[in-house]
């Protein structure tokens, strides 16, 4: 692995007329190459010359130069005698000093050393009060029920969210929710990775201007450090970010490769899935499954081997099911208006809750698990979201046995 400082082969980095770029020669050295880039499609989104694809596919998930005959490390719309175009490096999630940026911009203040899952306001246990929002949506139902209430009390126009293909009800898209029954159509979490930002264009030609972003952390960080680097106008929709609690994702083959080819389970015939623990499988025959986590991970996605951020810490509200049962949400407050929205929607009666603490096993893992995401951070990289990270625990050595 290339440490931040090296700079690729100077071969690499030089067009036809020998210029190259600067900026996005950092972005390629310090994120791509040293495997930081999580596919978020911040970059895609924010370059306002176009020439970044992305490639939303099976075994990829990440941006690339649409001038391949430049290749991906020579961008020459950054060239210029003041630096030219720097806007995706500053839109980019993991570039530098990304969370003390994202951090000041949001809370005024960097984290403290013990804050391992980042700054919050208020930790609840939700879940809505709507049957129908309850039962179609993950655990609690509260993203479902979030969006249609910012929907409805004049927050939002639309939302950026996780969708489906058409003919493939597992492969993840992103697509654009305005009405109720859009947004309960997309309920549910699949696992596979999505990069929702991607619905951007789709939602500026329908003429939505306020938005809500619903995505895992590495997306949910992205407007944020957009903001306090001042990233052009893109990031101007995105009035609500909403991150969903994530220790990592699969590569779409899971499906085939291991819960058909072992399991017999074929994704056309599963109902709802789930991870508590274990991967929790529901089939529309009404049968349950269960596989063991560790098989799962030899289809980790690439792009989340590295990623420090479990608690989507730079959301308004993050949320996930990580509880002691699949009918309640922990849900985290981040910001002032999320801890307004949160309360406004009790109030309203359309969702329940309850303090967070009540549940020890939600609390533990939060912890946990966000330290455990922050250990894959790499050293070279810059250290803020290794701040305060503990080692891990020595094993004990095991007892010697008599002879």
């Amino acid at each position: 692995m290339t440490t931040v400082e090296s700079e690729p082969p100077a071969s690499l980095l030089a067009d036809k007329d020998g210029r190259w770029t600067a900026q996005w020669r950092e972005l390629y050295a310090e994120v791509i190459t040293n495997d930081l880039c999580t596919g978020c499609a911040g970059c895609v989104v924010t370059c306002p010359h176009d020439v970044i694809g992305y490639e939303h596919e099976e075994g990829k998930y990440i941006p690339f130069h649409l001038e391949d005959s430049l290749g991906l490390d020579n961008c020459i719309h950054g060239f210029g005698e003041e630096g030219g175009c720097t806007t995706c490096t500053r839109a980019c999630p993991r570039f530098r000093a990304w969370e003390p940026a994202a951090d000041m911009h949001l809370f005024g203040r960097v984290r403290e050393p013990d804050e391992m899952a980042g700054i919050w306001r208020q930790l609840y246990l939700t879940r809505a009060t709507d049957k129908t929002v309850h039962e179609n949506g993950q655990d609690g139902g509260l993203v479902s029920a979030l969006l249609i209430w910012l929907r409805e009390n004049d927050y939002i126009d639309a939302a950026l969210v996780s969708g489906v293909e058409d003919d493939d009800a597992w492969k993840a898209k992103p697509v654009v929710v305005e009405t109720k029954e859009e947004i309960l159509a997309t309920a549910g979490s699949r696992y596979t990775y999505c990069a929702n930002p991607l619905a951007l264009p789709e939602a500026r030609e329908r003429g939505f201007e306020r938005l809500a972003l619903v995505g895992m952390g590495c997306q949910t960080s992205s407007p944020p450090v957009m903001w306090d680097r001042k990233a052009g106008k893109v990031s101007k929709p995105f009035l609500f970010n909403i991150g969903l609690l994530c220790s990592k994702t699969f590569d779409d083959a899971i499906f085939e490769e291991l819960f058909e080819a072992k399991y017999g389970l074929k994704k056309q015939d599963m109902l709802k899935m789930n991870i508590k623990g274990v991967f929790q499988i529901w089939m529309k025959d009404g049968s349950y499954h269960e596989i063991n986590l560790k098989e799962c991970h030899a289809w980790t996605r690439q792009g989340c081997t590295t990623c420090p951020d479990f608690a989507a810490e730079h959301s308004d509200i993050a949320t996930g099911g990580i509880g002691e049962n699949n009918d309640w949400t922990l849900t985290i407050a981040r910001t002032e208006l999320g801890e307004e929205v949160i309360e406004r929607m009790i109030a309203d009666g359309v969702i329940e809750a309850k303090p967070a603490q009540e549940d020890e096993t939600a609390m533990r893992l939060l912890r946990l698990l966000s330290i455990v995401s922050r250990r894959r951070w790499p050293k070279g990289a810059n250290e803020a979201p290794s701040v305060g990270v503990p080692p891990p625990k020595k094993k004990k050595a095991a007892a010697a046995t008599s002879s």
